[in-house]
């Protein structure tokens, strides 16, 4: 049957005088009571936000406004957002680089719910940023990162509206996680009434590709098949609350300061939260075939053993049979770790004595590193397979004890790791997340042990892993 319609795109192209853009592309339509009273619009009118970029300028999101009950004509409303080209959010520490081009853009607004048109609620925008190291080759981007930001909206005179960052991040530190695309899931939908929820949810997966983005040939011809799709994970406002008032809450930076106690020298701090999707959590618990629960324990450099996997100190007394699991722990630190440069702290997995993978928190650079320099025992022998590490930062704030003395302590590190075969994503702290491939080659790779490097020691709660993951798509051949 032939759907063809009669008529082009509703837009087209850019509109004049926008011309000469690095991309055009990507549209998402939303509606926004907030924005309806910024724009002095007719409630419940729809928007349409185009990302892309104009050379030599930047890059931009283009907004467009619902102009006929068709959905014909759309008014354009100018670049409610533009960066200057190759800027950064700061310095690139927690935002990477705004680039030369924005792609799939998505804009909603979150409270500390989820989705929220609340008058409390906040302007978020995902999206993918592209950018080159000089030499600038035309049409090729070295690098794509998935970034997100925050902030203020406001309209002129001459009816534009514009958006302010006043905090941004990374929504994931994979190199090759990209092109998120969220969704708004109400509490009327049938996911959320099955799973009892009774909020608003904005949720949002990632593409993760393997093949960095299209441009090797490994793996496609050898599986006949590249890349996958991330863990499904809702979004909402995140506060962290009662944070001493020191040199690491300055920005800018992934996070703001929402309120402040001068006499507790404190402040709370507000941020993206991303956490894996309440359902989809939930199923990897009950339909686990297997839970290991591992004692926690606090290691010192007495049991140090970073390198070493059959210290005994270290290794677990049991561990899954398979490569497909979700494991969660929490690390304690001392106040002496903040100034512990040869402190590393995790766990290995998918181990065995041909390959393992490391995932450690070090203070030195305040990262999350998942060391891939031994993942893959194929990884000598088969090109493409890369064995370089991953990393993002995260920094752990202090956290006031609430006493007269004006103590604190480090924030704790919480850990969900889920393990899909090749796949690997670290959430932590309800606000960071790196996935990245690791190919683990053997079948019996499938041990986990602590894993401590340093002359400090590290309090481990118990690591509870779920074996067994859930079948998405049963009927798949």
């Amino acid at each position: 049957m032939d759907h063809t319609l009669n008529e082009g795109p509703v837009i087209p192209g850019p509109p004049f005088p926008v011309t000469n853009v690095t991309g055009f592309r990507d549209p998402y339509v939303f509606q926004s009571p907030q924005l309806d009273r910024t724009a002095n619009s007719t409630p419940g009118i729809w928007y349409t936000v185009i990302s892309g970029g104009i050379h030599v300028e930047g890059p931009s999101q283009f907004l467009f406004r619902q102009y006929d009950a068709d959905y014909r004509d759309w008014e354009f409303l100018r670049q409610w957002w533009h960066e200057a080209a190759n800027s950064s959010w700061g310095d690139g520490t927690w935002a990477g680089r705004w680039g030369f081009n924005f792609e799939v853009g998505n804009v909603f607004t979150l409270n500390d719910e989820g989705y929220s048109n609340s008058t409390d609620a906040e302007f978020f925008t995902t999206l993918g940023a592209e950018w080159s190291e000089v030499p600038i080759i035309p049409q090729v981007s070295q690098f794509r990162e998935m970034l997100w930001a925050s902030g203020n909206v406001s309209s002129s005179s001459n009816g534009s509206v514009h958006f302010e960052p006043t905090m941004a991040g990374k929504l994931d530190f994979g190199v090759f996680a990209y092109a998120a695309a969220g969704k708004l899931l109400p509490a009327t939908s049938q996911a959320s009434k099955h799973s009892g929820t009774t909020v608003d949810r904005f949720i949002i997966y990632l593409w993760l590709t393997n093949d960095n983005f299209g441009t090797s040939a490994f793996p496609t011809l050898q599986q006949g098949w590249s890349s996958t799709l991330t863990t499904v994970r809702e979004l909402s406002r995140g506060t962290m609350a009662n944070v001493k008032n020191d040199y690491l809450v300055a920005g800018p930076a992934s996070w703001r300061v929402a309120s402040q106690d001068k006499s507790a020298s404190t402040v709370d701090l507000v941020t993206l939260n991303q956490t894996i999707a309440r359902e989809v959590r939930a199923a990897f618990v009950s339909n686990a075939t297997r839970t290991i629960t591992e004692p926690g324990r606090t290691i010192s450099t007495s049991a140090s053993g970073y390198g070493n996997a059959s210290a005994n100190s270290l290794n677990f007394a049991q561990s899954p049979s398979s490569k497909f699991f979700m494991l969660t722990t929490t690390l304690h630190f001392p106040t002496a770790a903040r100034n512990a440069t040869d402190l590393k702290a995790g766990l290995r997995i998918l181990s065995s004595e041909y390959e393992s993978t490391s995932i450690y928190y070090q203070f030195a650079n305040e990262s999350l590193i998942i060391d891939r320099s031994n993942s893959s025992a194929a990884a000598a022998t088969t090109p493409g397979i890369l064995s370089n590490n991953e990393a993002g930062r995260l920094r752990l704030f202090n956290i006031a004890s609430g006493s007269a003395n004006g103590s604190s302590s480090i924030e704790s590190l919480a850990l969900t790791i889920v393990v899909d075969n090749s796949v690997v994503e670290v959430y932590a702290n309800d606000r960071f997340v790196l996935s990245t491939w690791v190919w683990s080659w053997y079948d019996q790779s499938t041990e986990i042990s602590f894993l401590h490097e340093g002359s400090t020691a590290v309090r481990f709660d118990d690591v509870v892993v779920y074996e067994g993951l859930v079948d998405a798509w049963p009927s798949r051949p």
